[in-house]
């Protein structure tokens, strides 16, 4: 074992720290102590108890404490590696929390899955009878929950669908063509695309609003119609 107070000694120098200016850093984490108290500890009159200790080592970065206090570490992963080597490493390490895809999370946070999925280019409320074609959609990286039965996405234009739905947001559909009352779906009516409520009744069929101020659109034999899909649940 090393000889702790050589070793705090070394380090505090290594950060250009006076024994007055770590007594203070000490002071911010309530380690309660005065720079004859630090040249106690490094001429080994005394000792820091293992609240103090950690946090010199906090203070004064050290990350090793097996190696810095004891000697070398059997489970160090640079045991094999010079300096440059172990640069590179700390250099990958970096760009991989600049990335942010390797963020540790906190406790109980259940990380979620990436998923690529079709996104409309052209949101409901302006689109054609061309809807479903390929070359309108994108692939996207989706790292929100997505429904299992979804095939695409699209985005909601106007405000016709609220208070459920709103401007701009991103919803999820299940191709299909076929619907039962009462299911909220992507439609084509007469050159226009829309989210709505699909209406089947002895009335008649009808593509209804949630938003109370706009009337529904009753579905005739001379409409243009078509259903794309239903609102995919989660």
């Amino acid at each position: 074992m090393r000889n702790i107070g050589e070793v705090i000694a070394r380090n505090r120098r290594r950060k250009k720290l006076s024994q007055k200016e770590l007594a203070k850093l000490l002071g911010e984490y309530d380690i309660a102590i005065k720079n004859a108290g630090i040249s106690a500890w490094e001429k080994g009159n005394s000792t820091p108890n293992a609240e103090a200790l950690l946090v010199l080592c906090k203070i004064l970065e050290i990350y090793d404490i097996y190696t810095e206090f004891i000697g070398e570490n059997p489970l160090d992963p640079f045991i094999e590696l010079n300096e440059e080597g172990i640069q590179k490493v700390l250099d990958y390490i970096d760009l991989l929390e600049k990335s942010g895809d390797y963020k540790k999370l906190p406790e109980g946070v259940i990380p979620m899955p990436v998923r690529y999925m079709k996104v409309a280019l052209t949101r409901a409320s302006a689109g054609t009878g061309n809807f479903l074609d390929e070359e309108n959609f994108e692939v996207m990286e989706i790292r929100e929950p997505v429904p299992d039965k979804a095939d695409f996405g699209v985005y909601i234009a106007g405000d016709s669908m609220e208070p459920r739905f709103h401007d701009g947001e991103l919803v999820w559909i299940e191709q299909r063509e076929n619907l039962e009352s009462g299911d909220i779906g992507l439609f084509f009516f007469d050159d226009m695309t829309y989210i709505k409520k699909y209406v089947s009744n002895k009335l008649g069929t009808f593509l209804v609003s949630l938003n109370a101020k706009y009337k529904p659109i009753k579905i005739d034999e001379f409409s243009t119609f078509r259903i794309f899909g239903k609102l995919a649940e989660r």
